[in-house]
């Protein structure tokens, strides 16, 4: 029974083990290596034009579900609503039957930080004039996988060629930053950047809130020089503040393994002394 409790113990220490260098190692050095071509991974750059780029770990996580997780495969991305014609796009045809554009923007969040970004995307002014818009359309409503939506005036969208990204710092948005698309909403908070684009849809309800503009914030969301100073960036006093879950979930690995390795020898010791008596 001694030998079968201790086998089991040094299984499970030997599979910790693993789990923890498994853990510790690059995805690249465990995906399956083949005689085939393949294409690598592009390297986030972080300067652009003699600017400086924040980083794609820089962000906070503070999504209302998490981070969601898309398969390129079966998405569809719907535009609808008032348009003549309501489209039903796959993510390779949003890529790559349209026109592709880069901006660097920052993304500032009511939370207090900032990052800038070089974004590549395309634009949402196309994407309506694929669909055709109708003339009462005057709001575009943006919706997520996660449930999440905001709305944004049609004139904003067109004149400011606002776009979904695709990529950030030249590389594939990862899933915890909204993958397969994100908004860039340039000149507003950063709760109008949906991520997790599934659908945008034209209408006339000037109405409508999204999921934190109905828990009151501000719909316009504008960096106005009364609620932002980038100098010391903040929150408008009409917007509570959701909260901000910092992204290091690798710092979890390191502990949980010392306290199943603690946890695993002592009990062997206890194991010992009962065999020794």
């Amino acid at each position: 029974m001694h030998h079968k409790k201790s086998f089991i113990l040094d299984s499970l220490l030997v599979g910790l083990i693993i789990s923890f260098v498994l853990a510790s190692l690059p995805i690249g050095i465990l995906a399956e290596t083949t005689d085939e071509t393949r294409t690598l991974e592009s390297i986030e750059i972080r300067e652009y034009e003699g600017k400086d780029l924040s980083s794609i770990g820089d962000f906070f996580e503070n999504s209302i579900k998490g981070p969601q997780y898309i398969n390129a495969e079966n998405y569809t991305l719907t535009v609808s609503g008032l348009v003549n014609t309501q489209l039903e796009l796959t993510y390779d045809e949003t890529i790559n039957n349209h026109q592709h554009f880069e901006k660097v923007v920052t993304l500032y969040c009511v939370e207090g930080w900032n990052v800038t970004i070089l974004w590549e995307g395309i634009s949402v002014k196309d994407l309506i004039a694929d669909a055709g818009a109708d003339p009462n359309a005057n709001i575009v409503i943006f919706y997520a996988y996660d449930g999440y939506s905001t709305s944004l005036p049609l004139d904003y969208i067109i004149d400011n060629n606002i776009l979904i990204a695709y990529k950030m710092n030249n590389v594939t948005l990862p899933p915890e930053r909204g993958f397969p698309f994100q908004l860039v909403a340039e000149s507003k908070w950063g709760y109008k950047w949906i991520k997790w684009i599934t659908a945008i849809e034209l209408s006339a309800n000037e109405h409508y809130r999204g999921y934190w503009e109905s828990r009151g914030y501000s719909n316009d969301a504008g960096l106005s020089e009364s609620s932002y100073n980038p100098e010391t960036p903040g929150i408008p006093p009409e917007i509570p503040m959701p909260p901000a879950i910092p992204e290091f979930p690798a710092l979890i690995i390191v502990p949980l393994f010392v306290t199943a390795t603690i946890i695993v020898t002592i009990y062997r010791k206890r194991l010992a002394q009962k065999k020794a008596h």
